[in-house]
């Protein structure tokens, strides 16, 4: 990913709210199917960590996006973004610049 395609996905994760959050528990299998699922559908994830989540937010960051094949665009406090481009070609709503 270019740097400006990820500026590009930063400007449109900012107007977003969190659509998942961690907790206590971590990371499940459960959460990362949910994860893979929404991906599919909206390409582009903003995921709060709540306070008390004890994991290491970049390892978090990390395991998500090496078990759903996504990439993480930024890291910002306790908020992480993660996009993929969907399978699909009719659920594509996102469209990098080159």
């Amino acid at each position: 990913m270019t740097s400006k395609q990820r500026s590009y996905l930063k400007g449109l994760a900012m107007t977003m709210n969190p659509s998942f959050q961690i907790g206590k528990s971590g990371l499940t299998t459960e959460i990362i199917d949910a994860y893979k699922e929404a991906l599919e559908k909206h390409e582009l994830l903003k995921i709060n960590v709540l306070k008390n989540c004890e994991d290491d937010i970049k390892g978090l960051a990390i395991a998500i996006s090496e078990n759903t094949d996504a990439e993480v665009v930024q890291i910002i406090g306790r908020k992480i973004v993660i996009y993929k481009q969907a399978y699909d070609p009719e659920n594509r709503k996102i469209q990098l610049p080159r």
